[in-house]
């Protein structure tokens, strides 16, 4: 599922326009980019989390020449799934039973 069938199906679900439910789902990722810039963990329990790594600087090799490169420190998003998601998508005949 890509955004725009993200929207398409949160339109058809809740019965609002498509504008409607493009800004729904714009304001739902732009809330979560920037809590995850500020470096808070996003959760939406059952489903998913979202935290920042963050890495120090080390010194690395070029592969094509095997030269010393320094890394830099970074930052990186990181999705762990949750409990309930890892069921339903391990398990889809239980979840649909729930359902």
């Amino acid at each position: 599922m890509n955004k725009l069938e993200l929207i398409a199906t949160l339109k058809n679900e809740a019965d609002i326009s498509k504008a409607e439910a493009a800004e729904v789902v714009q304001i739902f990722f732009d809330s979560m980019t920037e809590a995850l810039a500020r470096g808070e963990r996003v959760e939406i329990r059952g489903l998913c989390s979202f935290f920042i790594k963050e890495y120090k600087s080390y010194t690395g090799r070029n592969p094509k020449t095997g030269e010393k490169v320094l890394i830099q420190p970074k930052k990186l998003p990181f999705f762990k799934c949750g409990k309930e998601l890892k069921e339903r998508v391990d398990y889809p005949e239980k979840a649909e039973k729930r359902a």
